[in-house]
């Protein structure tokens, strides 16, 4: 049972999307808060993310949902899903405007793709990276469960994670550059991808959250 589901708002996201995505799929009842009472009752917890890392890490630290979120892992030990620039906003820093500092939650930077950037036959890539990309499931997950290795998931992102500890890496994509598309630490899953605009794949992902214990 899902029981409530939060998705933390600070004002940079589709919050609409992930709400319905999440609903579709069976959450038996989500909210979009940053309210400290109501991420604490909830029983599991989505931390997503659009936009200037900047803007995101200001608006984080002003609604206090640094101190929710690290909460909802460490004291309350409940599964966490961060999508797009809130896994970007776990690491300890990002390349994006001129550099800003992050949450540190896990070691590793975010980095541009840089320009002219190709790809293995040399073909030029396109920044940001806007479109469907398969995805390398690089270790089991439960998170995993009835998706193929090598799904193809949504993108949309100018930068790209590069975690320290490769033992985090649970699924990886290629755009001209291998993208850390998914980490997973204890009751933690972070991916890089849209998974409520990934059809199929994406909603079982969503899916498997909702069934999640938060161990692997």
């Amino acid at each position: 049972m899902s029981g409530t589901v939060a998705v933390i708002d600070y004002g940079m996201g589709n919050l609409h999307s992930v709400e319905s995505a999440l609903q579709h799929v069976g959450a038996e009842r989500v909210v979009v808060t940053h309210d400290a009472a109501l991420l604490r009752e909830a029983d599991r917890v989505v931390f997503p993310g659009v936009g200037a890392i900047r803007d995101c890490m200001a608006e984080i630290r002003r609604l206090h949902c640094d101190q929710l979120l690290d909460t909802a892992l460490r004291e309350q030990h409940k599964p966490v899903l961060a999508i797009c620039v809130g896994m970007q906003a776990l690491l300890e820093r990002s390349e994006e405007n001129d550099g800003v500092e992050c949450l540190g939650l896990l070691p590793g930077a975010v980095k541009h793709f840089g320009v002219n950037l190709q790809s293995a036959d040399g073909e030029r890539l396109k920044v940001p990276h806007m479109g469907w990309n398969e995805v390398t499931q690089q270790q089991s997950h439960p998170l995993w469960d009835a998706i193929d290795d090598g799904e193809r998931f949504y993108f949309v992102h100018s930068y790209f994670v590069q975690a320290q500890d490769r033992g985090l890496v649970v699924g990886s994509a290629d755009y001209g550059v291998a993208v850390d598309a998914a980490l997973a630490k204890d009751n933690l899953f972070a991916v890089q991808f849209h998974p409520e605009k990934s059809h199929r794949a994406g909603l079982q992902l969503l899916r498997n959250f909702l069934h999640w214990d938060g161990t692997c």
